[in-house]
């Protein structure tokens, strides 16, 4: 008995701390952003314009602009899922999406742009690198009808470079035109198999767009399975784990959510939420030890954090 109502007050703890942001509307708020921009090598990429859209239909859009070190920061950012596109002269547009929360500190996003230089051997038309450049300039001022039609022009003059067309998905995708945005996608997925350099991350980039798509659509169910395809195709994107984990939670699929959280501390052992996520696990599965060692292992990574005084009241509530 002792044992139900420890456990009978941790969760009710544990509510507390994953309320409290709803109020956000239309992605107002005041949780911030940071992130760097590099190159496939992990150079920085100064001057990388950074746009950041909140996917709820009306919702807000913020803009940055990478200093020195391709570092940047947005704040004022409402709690809900928000898409982040990195573009730079020269590189391919980069998508990756983040669901920001007000209470804790989001993790630093890494966007990874890929050159496209005249030296590649797949540019045969070098004038049309300037297409490139005004597309990503036009897709960051939300032209996206004019972005894609330059993107489309410089596929027809480098046919093969069918990186272009994700972004030419991208374009359709903040039309809403999902279906379109879908095909070209898995164009891009079938173009992949050739490529031994770059296919197997064109390949879960892909994968992941589509879910993007069906979670605009709020098609939680399909945008959770390509976002799983995406990971497991190449698994190295800590942030898209953490999402798919929070879909699963949310629907109660809690050894599923512990895979992807558990993933997500693999591939970056030292942010703290999904720790934390992996605190609530253990306390729905009934493991007091576990949660308590996860919850303990938040609190020593980020002590200063609004939820770190709540996951010690757990911590509390679990050691009674």
């Amino acid at each position: 008995m002792k044992n139900g109502l420890r456990l009978a007050a941790a969760i009710a703890v544990a509510v507390v701390l994953t309320a409290g942001t709803a109020s956000a509307q239309a992605g107002m708020g005041l949780a911030r952003l940071v992130g760097n921009v590099v190159d496939l090598a992990g150079n920085p990429i100064p001057g990388a314009k950074i746009l950041a859209e909140f996917q709820q239909d009306g919702g807000v859009k913020k803009e940055a602009t990478a200093n020195d070190k391709g570092e940047w920061s947005i704040i004022g950012l409402g709690t809900g899922n928000w898409t982040i596109t990195a573009s730079a002269e020269g590189y391919l547009p980069a998508s990756v999406s983040y669901y920001v929360r007000q209470l804790d500190k989001n993790p630093r996003l890494n966007v990874k742009l890929t050159r496209v230089e005249k030296s590649s051997g797949l540019v045969q038309d070098d004038s049309s690198l300037q297409l490139l450049d005004d597309a990503n300039a036009f897709y960051a001022d939300g032209k996206y009808d004019t972005a894609r039609l330059m993107f489309e022009q410089f596929l027809e003059k480098n046919p093969a470079v069918y990186q272009v067309i994700l972004n030419i998905g991208d374009c359709r995708r903040e039309k809403a035109e999902y279906d379109k945005a879908v095909a070209d996608y898995n164009t891009v997925i079938e173009r992949a198999k050739g490529d031994a350099a770059m296919g197997t991350t064109m390949k879960a980039k892909a994968l992941a767009a589509v879910g993007l798509c069906y979670l605009r659509q709020n098609n939680l169910s399909e945008a959770q399975n390509y976002f799983k395809q995406s990971i497991d195709t190449a698994p190295q994107d800590e942030n898209l784990a953490y999402n798919v984990g929070e879909i699963c939670f949310s629907n109660q699929q809690i050894d599923e959510a512990a895979r992807y959280f558990e993933l997500a501390i693999r591939i970056k052992p030292d942010w703290p939420d999904p720790y934390l996520k992996m605190g609530y696990v253990h306390l729905n599965k009934g493991d007091m030890a576990k949660a308590a060692e996860s919850l303990e292992a938040y609190i020593k990574l980020e002590s200063n954090a609004e939820k770190a005084a709540q996951a010690r009241a757990i911590l509390d509530s679990i050691k009674k």
